[in-house]
């Protein structure tokens, strides 16, 4: 059940951050998962690293999760390569 919730969470942070953070984007549902469960990662770690003071690295809520995601959205934006 766990790995459901996950997916779940994943799915509803990626696509909220594709929706907060402007731009188009080429991904499908595969890719905004894919953000969601980094951005769970990077949450988690940023809020372990603020509120704990240690580097680990766990899987964040929804809050955090959004934030990851739209770090990595963000920054996957910044180093893409553009067509013309």
């Amino acid at each position: 059940m766990g790995i459901i919730v996950w997916l779940i969470v994943g799915l509803l942070a990626g696509f909220i951050a594709r929706a907060l953070v402007p731009g188009r984007d080429s991904m499908g549902v595969g890719g905004t998962l894919l953000l969601g469960l980094v951005g769970s990662l990077i949450g988690g770690f940023l809020g372990n690293l603020l509120f704990q003071g240690n580097l680990n690295i766990e899987a964040a809520g929804i809050i955090g999760s959004i934030i990851g995601a739209v770090i990595a959205l963000v920054v996957y934006r910044s180093t893409g390569t553009r067509r013309i």
